[in-house]
């Protein structure tokens, strides 16, 4: 009977020390980090956005029974947040052809209305006259003395989005505003879908960028892209979270691999081409981490809503 006793009181203490070890955390142990497909990391960061949304309103109701005056007196708007994609991409930008740019281009756009100006640069006046008949909003259409404005500070380069240009126009502009430009992002490039060899192609490439995004990859070889905002609805937003990945595929150099600092390895074609992946909204607390196999066009569980043959 004792031998019976102490054998299940030893029994009761190897279960608690066991469960304290399974949930124990610290710094140097960290509680890990949950991964989600694509789908329902979508679905929860959506979940965020409509509470805070939700909050907001009932904040803002608060103060209008208290008699809050803001300092901008107007109708209230509630923030329509941007759902960005973060990929950390198996790339070392130091080696050649292992630094991503480019643009892509959205189905359903971005969902952001502009706030700065897109200036068209190209020597045809008929060109140019269709161009502005096209009614888009914050658009500038010129050759040199449009060039001339930059240059003066007339037109500061903090009010420009995006500028496009066709191959006619470049010498001037690399003359007199490369080093304007150049710094910020803006110089005209094939790359990035901003240069044109003729002023024809100008108006088919201005409709396009309307719904494209600019993407590159920073010293870390990571990528991020703003796919829309939350009022798009979840399947417009997975439609172009689609385009993202598939532009981000083909743009995959023959050769890739990060090396450690000192290291003289080569590169190759193996190994995973996305490492981790993000999704995040402008004020939420934190990212969603993706299962790498969700956002992998070669894996049968690609943005599927559960994984598949694992």
């Amino acid at each position: 009977m004792l031998s019976n006793k102490l054998f299940q009181s030893y029994q009761r203490k190897s279960q608690f020390l066991t469960q304290q070890f399974l949930y124990y955390t610290s710094r140097a142990h960290p509680k890990p980090t949950p991964l989600f497909t694509i789908q329902s990391g979508l679905t929860k960061i959506l979940e965020g956005i409509e509470e805070r949304k939700a909050k907001r309103v009932i904040r803002w109701e608060c103060r209008e029974r208290n008699n809050y005056k803001h300092k901008l007196d107007g109708p209230y708007r509630n923030q329509d947040e941007t759902i960005e994609l973060a990929l950390n991409l198996n790339l070392d930008p130091r080696k050649p052809g292992q630094n991503l740019r480019g643009s892509v281009l959205l189905p359903n756009g971005t969902g952001k209305s502009r706030t700065k100006k897109i200036l068209v640069f190209t020597t045809s006046s008929e060109v140019g006259d269709s161009l502005r008949a096209l009614g888009i909003s914050d658009l500038e259409v010129g050759e040199a003395d449009l060039l001339e404005r930059i240059v003066d500070g007339d037109l500061p380069v903090t009010t420009i989005e995006r500028i496009i240009a066709s191959q006619d126009m470049m010498g001037q502009i690399q003359k007199k505003a490369a080093r304007l430009l150049g710094p910020r992002g803006l110089m005209p490039n094939s790359k990035m879908g901003t240069l044109v060899p003729s002023p024809d192609e100008l108006e088919p490439l201005l409709n396009e960028l309307e719904k494209s995004r600019p993407y590159r990859t920073d010293k870390e070889g990571i990528v991020h892209v703003a796919i829309g905002k939350g009022s798009m609805g979840e399947q417009k937003l997975m439609e172009n979270l689609g385009a993202v990945i598939k532009e981000i595929y083909e743009s995959k150099p023959e050769s890739y691999g990060k090396s450690k600092k000192g290291s003289k390895s080569k590169a190759s074609s193996k190994g995973q081409y996305v490492l981790r992946a993000h999704l995040g909204a402008t004020q939420s607390r934190g990212t969603i981490r993706l299962d790498p196999r969700t956002v992998d066009p070669t894996s049968p569980s690609y943005m599927s809503e559960t994984l598949k043959n694992i």
